[in-house]
């Protein structure tokens, strides 16, 4: 799915959040730089925009790995990192690998962060707990995704979510189903709560959440 809609993916989110996503981004790499971690690993990366991110907000001499399973999503990310200029994100590498076994060793990076992908990975316990495997000790944990909003907003958010999100997407993008998957991942995800306690089942600790947007995404974090 994500191989077909690659192509218009980021100007899909980007009408479809109006552009809000950009700050979500700029408020996922304020939180990991004050990590200040050496190598960063950023899972489900999709076209990059978290991996470049990472390298325009880090000191320079940060490593950064960008994994996803999607080659179709990785070649955008790769064609994006080529138009920038050989200079211009030298510290970002790509590389396909599957969440769910990552063909990494243990103990590896500092940081790790995936942005709305966790929804997608078909079993999120292992998911977290292969993470949880390639992180050094002490090392931290940064889940950007979708969660539930605020009481008061969720009529007005599950309309546009259920009615007018799938339509427009289909225009966008010509695959109308992948934004009625995509939709429905997001409607069943746990909220803040449940997810810290996911990630804590996993073997983190210090699970905090922070809500964004009035709910609709949060930032939760989280120590190995």
């Amino acid at each position: 799915m994500f191989g077909r809609i690659a192509g218009r993916y980021d100007l899909a989110n980007f009408i479809l959040c109006a552009g809000i996503d950009s700050w979500w981004r700029k408020r996922l790499v304020a939180h990991v730089r004050q990590a200040a971690p050496r190598e960063v690993l950023d899972l489900a990366t999709g076209s990059g925009d978290v991996a470049f991110a990472l390298s325009r907000g880090l000191v320079p001499n940060v490593a950064i790995v960008g994994m996803d399973f999607c080659q179709p999503m990785l070649d955008q990310a790769e064609a994006k990192k080529k138009h920038a200029g050989t200079n211009r994100y030298g510290n970002v590498t790509f590389q396909q690998g599957d969440g769910l076994a990552l063909p990494l060793p243990e103990a590896r990076f500092d940081a790790i962060t995936i942005a709305f992908g966790l929804r997608n990975l078909a079993d999120r316990h292992k998911g977290l707990s292969e993470m949880r495997r390639v992180l050094r000790p002490g090392g931290r944990l940064f889940v950007l995704e979708f969660s539930q909003p605020y009481a008061w907003f969720r009529p007005l958010y599950y309309f546009y979510l259920r009615r007018l999100l799938p339509g427009i997407a289909g225009i966008v993008t010509g695959d109308r189903e992948a934004y009625v998957y995509l939709n429905k991942t997001i409607g069943d995800f746990p909220d803040r709560a449940a997810l810290a306690a996911e990630i804590r089942a996993a073997g983190f600790a210090s699970v905090t959440a922070m809500p964004m947007t009035l709910g609709v995404v949060a930032l939760h974090e989280a120590r190995k």
